[in-house]
């Protein structure tokens, strides 16, 4: 029997799928010479780190909810093998988009996006689960410490934890420092407010009409993540010929 899935969770993570896809449209636009954008700073790159931001804090949320109701009916050890095979596979996921962004972009390929950030997240996150409300501050300290090494320069290999080199440039980078601090944010309120993966709140049963198209983008995110830039190059190859070819 499938788990019981919460709209309002679904919801948010749909409105952060469209968010993204116009982001994305834009940047493509934008990279290609279709239309003058400014992604690097103003409303869309506010839109990006809101999108990304809100993306990793329903990761934090939604763990602590899986992770509390798999730990009812799971021994510690296939508990911890659960999370470790997840994560692997998430990260390998990433490493599709790191293959592919180098065939095409090797000037700009994406070294550590955000799917190798969730993909370690999801390793990584068993071990603070236990924390709970504590995570707030271990997440603010993480989030802190993020300022500080993305000012250092380093070399190649600490790239996952925010310190890389100062000629480092990539489409998608998503360090653990900062942003695994908004993980362990959302595992405390995972925690506090959906206790032992049960909503610990009133909220209607069943979603609003307007929702549900956002809730439905929401369930199939991971999907939606894969296919939304083949289509939207698609039809910038289709609306604006000869463009890409040319790039």
């Amino acid at each position: 029997m499938p788990a019981e899935r919460y709209w309002e969770i679904d919801l948010a993570r749909g409105i952060a799928v469209v968010t993204m896809i116009v982001f994305h449209s834009a940047f493509d636009l934008n990279f290609f010479g279709v239309l003058p954008l400014n992604v690097s700073s103003g409303f869309l790159r506010m839109l990006a780190y809101l999108t990304a931001s809100t993306f990793i804090f329903i990761v934090g949320v939604s763990f602590t909810i899986s992770y509390a109701r798999a730990a009812q009916r799971l021994t510690r050890r296939d508990l911890a093998l659960k999370y470790v095979r997840r994560g692997l596979m998430i990260f390998s996921l990433g490493l599709v988009i790191t293959a592919v962004t180098w065939f095409f972009l090797p000037s700009v390929y994406v070294v550590f996006g955000i799917l190798h950030f969730i993909g370690i997240a999801i390793v990584l996150a068993p071990l603070f689960v236990r924390f709970g409300t504590t995570n707030l501050i271990l997440g603010t300290a993480c989030i802190l410490a993020g300022y500080v090494t993305n000012a250092i320069s380093g070399p190649w290999p600490l790239l996952w934890l925010g310190i890389h080199p100062a000629s480092f440039a990539s489409l998608d980078y998503v360090p653990l420092l900062p942003w695994f601090g908004l993980v362990l944010i959302g595992m405390a309120c995972g925690y506090l407010f959906y206790p032992g993966g049960k909503r610990g709140f009133s909220l209607q049963a069943a979603e609003p009409a307007v929702a549900r198209p956002f809730e439905v983008l929401g369930r199939h995110s991971l999907l939606v993540y894969f296919l939304h830039q083949p289509i939207i190059l698609f039809l910038i190859a289709v609306l604006a010929p000869g463009v890409m070819p040319d790039v």
